[in-house]
C-alpha cells in the first residue's frame, strides 16, 4: 500500500511541471520576447542550438497587458500562446518576415480571447501550428502568409466567434483545412481583401463561415483556387436562423473548385458583383455539387442580387433551390452577367445535360439583360431549367438578353500564361487587354521574387533565375488585379 501511494505521490509531482504555464499579472505592462524569457520562468526560452527564440509551455497576456513580438517565436508541442490583453506582431522589414512556427509534429497555437486592446499582425508568416482562435476580439493581419497548418484540433487555420477579423493582402496556401471558419452559433463578419486562397487541403470550402454581425461580410478582390483537392470556394449559411446576414462578395476570381460560392439558410442577403466563376467542379459527381453559384434558402428572405460576373464551365451554372429570393436583372436593372458553357458529363463522357441557370425552387427570377453564349432563344430556353420544364418550378424570365458578353466592370488583368508548368526558362503571358501593367511574381512564402512592367498583349517572362516549384503570377494596373498559380519544373 505504501508503494502504490508512494508512486501516486511521485506521478501527482510531476503534474505541475508537465502543465506548466505563465501568466502576465495584467496590471498594463507591455512584453517583447527577451523580457519573456526574463519572467516567464522557462515557458519562453532562448535556444542557443537552433538559433530561435521558442515558447516551451502555455503563456498567457492577461487583460491589459501587451505583447510586443520583436523576435520570431518558434512554438514547442501542444504550447498555446493566449492574448487576453493585447498584441503587435508587426515587422516592417520588407526582406524579412516575422515567423510564428512550429516544427514537424507539432501542435502549437494561438488563441486570442476577449482581448482589452487591438491584436494586429504584419508581414508574418505563420506556419506549420494547429490553428488560430480569435474569440470576441479585434483582429488585424496584414500581408501575412499563413501555411502548412497541421489543423488536427479545428477544422481551419483561423477560427472567429462572435467578431469583425480583418485580412487584407494575405495568403492561404497548403494548409490541412479550411482557411478562415465560424461557427453555427456564433455572429462573425470578416473583413477578407486582397488575399490568395491556395490547396488548402479539406472536404470543406477555403471560406466556411456561419451567419454574420451588424457588419457585412466582405471578400472583395480575392483569388480562391483548389487545385486538385475537394475543397469548396465560399460558404456563408445561417441554418439557425440566428440573425440578418449581409454579404458583399466582389471582384473576385473563384475556379478550380468542388463549387465556387454557396449561400444557405434563413435571413442572408447578397451582393454578388464582378466576380469570375469558373472550372468550379472538382467534385465528381455532380448530384452532390458543382454550382459556380448555389442560393439554397429556407424562406424568401434568402436574398442575391447578382450583377456582372462571368459564370462559366461549371457543373452547374446558378442553382436556386427550395426557395429565395434571386435578382439577376430586371428590365430597369439588366444583370450584365455571362452564364454559359456550364455542364457535366457521366458514364465515360455521356452527356448529362447543359445547366446554365437551374430554378429548382417555387419563386419566380428575374434574369434580364444577360448574355448566355447564344442570342438563339430556343437554346437559351434549353440551358435554363425552371416553369417551362416543370410546372411546380418558378418561372425565369430572361428576355432581353444581351447578344454579347460586354459585361460591365470587366477585368483588365485577364491574362493567360503558358506553358505552366515551364520547363525551358521563360513563358508566354497574354494579356486580355494590352494596357500598361505590372508584372509580379511570388514565390510560396509571398516574397516578390521578380517584378516588370508590360505593356503588350503578347510577352515573353524570362524565369531562368527561379528554382523549380510553385509560385503566384500577379498582374495588376491601377484599376484590377488578377492571380493565377505557375509550376516551374
Amino acid at each position: 500500500m505504501k508503494k502504490v501511494t508512494l508512486i501516486l505521490a511521485l506521478f501527482l509531482g510531476f503534474i505541475p511541471m508537465l502543465n506548466a504555464q505563465w501568466t502576465s499579472p495584467g496590471n498594463g505592462t507591455t512584453y517583447n520576447i527577451d523580457d519573456l524569457i526574463e519572467v516567464s520562468e522557462g515557458c519562453v526560452v532562448w535556444n542557443e542550438s537552433n538559433q530561435q527564440y521558442r515558447i516551451e509551455n502555455d503563456v498567457t497576456i492577461s487583460a491589459n497587458d501587451k505583447l510586443d513580438v520583436n523576435h520570431s517565436l518558434y512554438f514547442g508541442n501542444n504550447v498555446t500562446l493566449t492574448i487576453k490583453g493585447s498584441i503587435d506582431a508587426i515587422n516592417t522589414d520588407d526582406y524579412y518576415w516575422l515567423a510564428f512556427s512550429g516544427n514537424s509534429g507539432v501542435n502549437g497555437r494561438i488563441r486570442l480571447e476577449d482581448a482589452t486592446g487591438p491584436c494586429v499582425f504584419r508581414r508574418c508568416n505563420i506556419t506549420q501550428l494547429d490553428g488560430i482562435q480569435i474569440i470576441e476580439s479585434e483582429a488585424v493581419f496584414t500581408d501575412c502568409h499563413f501555411h502548412t497548418f497541421r489543423c488536427e484540433q479545428q477544422s481551419a487555420v483561423v477560427n472567429c466567434m462572435n467578431c469583425d477579423p480583418v485580412f487584407t493582402n494575405c495568403e492561404f496556401d497548403n494548409n490541412n483545412g479550411s482557411a478562415i471558419s465560424s461557427p453555427a452559433n456564433g455572429q462573425t463578419s470578416p473583413q477578407i481583401t486582397d488575399c490568395i486562397f491556395f490547396l488548402n487541403v479539406s472536404n470543406n470550402p477555403h471560406i466556411n463561415l456561419g451567419p454574420g454581425s451588424q457588419d457585412s461580410i466582405r471578400i472583395v478582390n480575392c483569388t480562391i483556387n483548389d487545385g486538385d483537392y475537394m475543397a469548396g470556394g465560399i460558404s456563408i449559411a445561417d441554418l439557425m436562423g440566428i440573425g440578418d446576414t449581409k454579404i458583399l462578395l466582389k471582384n473576385n476570381n473563384i475556379y478550380y473548385n468542388r463549387y465556387g460560392y454557396n449561400q444557405q439558410g434563413y435571413h442572408l442577403s447578397s451582393t454578388i458583383i464582378g466576380n469570375t466563376f469558373d472550372q468550379n467542379k472538382l467534385e465528381t459527381n455532380p448530384m452532390n455539387g458543382g454550382s459556380g453559384i448555389s442560393i439554397y434558402g429556407m424562406d424568401e428572405n434568402n436574398k442575391a442580387y447578382i450583377r456582372n460576373n462571368v459564370i462559366t464551365n461549371n457543373h452547374w451554372g446558378i442553382t436556386v433551390i427550395n426557395a429565395a429570393n434571386v435578382d439577376l436583372g430586371t428590365e430597369d436593372d439588366w444583370g450584365h452577367n455571362v452564364i454559359h458553357g456550364n455542364g457535366h458529363v457521366y458514364n465515360y463522357g455521356a452527356s448529362y445535360g447543359i445547366f446554365d441557370l437551374y430554378n429548382n425552387s417555387t419563386y419566380d427570377i428575374t434574369a434580364v439583360g444577360n448574355y448566355w453564349g447564344t442570342i438563339d432563344e430556343q437554346e437559351i430556353e434549353d440551358h435554363i431549367t425552371h416553369k417551362n420544364d416543370d410546372p411546380n418550378l418558378g418561372l425565369v424570365n430572361y428576355i432581353p438578353f444581351l447578344e454579347d458578353d460586354n459585361v460591365s466592370e470587366s477585368n483588365t488583368t485577364d491574362f493567360e500564361v503558358w506553358p505552366n508548368p515551364v520547363s525551358y526558362g521563360s513563358f508566354t503571358l497574354t494579356l486580355e487587354n494590352a494596357i500598361p501593367s505590372e508584372l509580379v511574381i511570388y514565390n510560396v512564402n509571398g516574397q516578390i521574387v521578380k517584378s516588370q512592367k508590360i505593356d503588350n498583349q503578347t510577352n515573353v517572362i524570362n524565369v531562368e533565375s527561379l528554382g523549380s516549384g510553385a509560385y503566384f503570377v500577379e498582374v495588376r494596373n491601377t484599376s484590377d488585379k488578377s492571380v493565377k498559380k505557375l509550376l516551374i519544373k
